[in-house]
């Protein structure tokens, strides 16, 4: 199916998992703004954009650096990508902070980053995308497997996305109407630089032997779902779901 004349936005979209994604919708046709957090996250800018040009001659594709836990900065992310590109068909957030620590050892400034990066800017972006998002659209969220599992230490982690569902299902039935479709994907822990600095050798083993292969998620496991819930899979709206091989369920 192709996206040609579609815009979609891609939230941490320039490494990882979100520059996996823009790989996948580029040669369907897609315009991208891709979207980043910090300066050392620009070093990759240039390195997917060749990516991307090979991928997709022609393609069309913007970046912006923004800090996504404020309504005036969401809001003028969208404003701009709209103002540059005539309209925005595609949402795909896939920002994301990982802390793993008992809860007695959690401060309450920990506590305060983790709900303003995993929930506040997840509720901003599904609040701008359903303002800005062209009727038959989609927006889509990336949370976390450990929502479906029993497990200490990621407490406020999985914390601070399980509203995620919330936001997902209120704002895929307030949506229904203009056919856009509102899904949240819940990856298992992912071969990324986002998931080992807080894990031992020994728990990156335990989570590798939990699923199909012995190994971790990988970015090429998620993003072809992605690509679907932006073509084919759109009937599918209000869902969360659990791509891990097999980590956890419910």
């Amino acid at each position: 199916m192709s996206l040609q004349g579609k815009v979609a936005i891609v939230t941490g979209g320039v490494k990882n998992l979100g520059a996996e994604i823009a790989l996948q919708l580029a040669p369907l046709g897609a315009s991208l703004a891709l979207h980043y957090n910090s300066a050392s996250s620009a070093d990759h800018v240039n390195g997917l954009q060749q990516q991307l040009e090979k991928a997709a001659p022609g393609i069309k594709v913007k970046f912006y650096q923004a800090d996504l836990t404020t309504e005036k900065a969401v809001e003028s992310l969208f404003a701009s990508v709209k103002k540059d590109f005539g309209r925005i068909d595609i949402v795909v957030n896939t920002v994301g902070k990982v802390l793993k620590k008992g809860i007695a050892d959690v401060s309450e400034e920990e506590y305060d980053t983790m709900f303003a990066v995993n929930s506040k800017s997840a509720f901003l972006v599904l609040k701008a995308g359903a303002k800005y998002v062209e009727d038959g659209g989609a927006l889509i969220t990336i949370v976390t497997s450990l929502l479906a599992a029993f497990t200490g230490l990621y407490t406020s982690y999985a914390g601070s996305k399980a509203p995620v569902e919330h936001f997902t299902r209120g704002v895929a039935k307030e949506l229904l109407g203009r056919q856009v479709s509102v899904t949240a994907v819940a990856p298992g822990p992912m071969d990324t630089p986002f998931f080992y600095p807080q894990e031992s050798p020994e728990a990156v083993e335990y989570h590798k032997s939990q699923a199909m292969g012995n190994r971790l998620t990988d970015v090429k496991d998620i993003a072809p779902i992605v690509k679907f819930l932006c073509t084919e899979g759109k009937w599918i709206t209000g869902q969360t779901i659990f791509a891990n091989g097999g980590y956890t369920t419910r």
